[in-house]
């Protein structure tokens, strides 16, 4: 499995809040939803509210 680092913003009562984070998947696609659970969990979101800017291998 490789390192992919996440970065995009999520909806807070504000606007928006930035994001970056790391996740170990075995390609973008698994590491993007990674990167929405575990957001959701954390933060309570859904979906609709994450929007992801970039996936880059590490």
């Amino acid at each position: 499995m490789s390192q992919y680092t996440v970065t995009g913003q999520f909806k807070t009562r504000d606007g928006y809040a930035e994001f970056e984070t790391t996740v170990d998947a075995e390609n973008e696609d698994v590491a993007r939803e990674h990167a929405f659970s575990q957001l959701g969990s954390q933060h309570g979101l859904k979906r609709t509210e994450i929007d992801l800017e970039g996936v880059d291998a590490q």
